[in-house]
């Protein structure tokens, strides 16, 4: 019941998340979705302590109703681009 509930939620875009962004790398994660915001904020913490433990730097957090489309979203610039062979 909970699930149907947490779905009919995220289907409206009324679920909450727990928003995750990060100096290094430059990513935005999001967890969830969760039917309340205590819930969410219940589980946090272990979300920060994974991305500690993987060496992310500059952690910053928030617990919020949204709904997005990407779970993890790169900042391009932070993406090292290949480089061209030089044929010769």
């Amino acid at each position: 019941m909970k699930e149907t509930w947490t779905s009919i939620l995220q289907t409206v875009g009324a679920a909450w998340w727990v928003e995750i962004t990060t100096d290094a790398p430059r990513c935005t994660y999001y967890f969830g979705p969760f039917a309340s915001a205590t819930e969410a904020e219940a589980l946090k913490g272990g979300y920060v302590e994974d991305l500690m433990q993987e060496g992310a730097q500059g952690i910053r957090l928030s617990v919020k109703r949204c709904k997005p489309t990407n779970l993890t979203i790169y900042d391009e610039k932070e993406i090292p681009k290949p480089s061209a062979a030089v044929l010769g």
